[in-house]
């Protein structure tokens, strides 16, 4: 099972990838709570050079709260991470599975929830 949901657009530099990718959230009831630019802070904290990668960490409230309900530390895997990196030919996206990131919970009753917020998070990168 692959562990993230990835979407390849073509031809579309990071800016403009980030501001479709925040748009489509919306869209689906998330909200950006953080934001890692890695590149800039591998340069600060490394002197690394690498193509621009950003990490993008998603909520829904209502489906976090739907999970923290059913199990009350489930906060320490939440929010869901969408990642944008800079590629030959455009920028992939890339969204965490939250059902393939919850199989360790053992939980049948967040497994449902973690598949409603796997479908919000692919129609919103079908969508970007």
């Amino acid at each position: 099972m692959s562990y993230t949901y990835d979407r390849f657009l073509k031809d579309v530099y990071i800016d403009d990838a980030d501001m479709r990718v925040r748009h489509t959230l919306t869209d689906k009831g998330f909200g950006i709570l953080t934001e890692i630019d890695v590149k800039a802070t591998m340069k600060k904290k490394l002197d690394a050079d690498m193509p621009h990668y950003r990490i993008l960490g998603a909520c829904n409230p209502s489906m976090a709260h739907k999970a923290i309900e059913i199990e009350p530390r489930i906060g320490a895997m939440l929010p869901c991470n969408v990642i944008l990196r800079q590629v030959d030919g455009g920028t992939e996206v890339s969204a965490v599975d939250p059902v393939a990131s919850m199989q360790a919970v053992q939980n049948e009753d967040l497994d449902a929830v973690a598949g409603e917020v796997r479908d919000l998070l692919r129609d919103a990168l079908d969508a970007a």
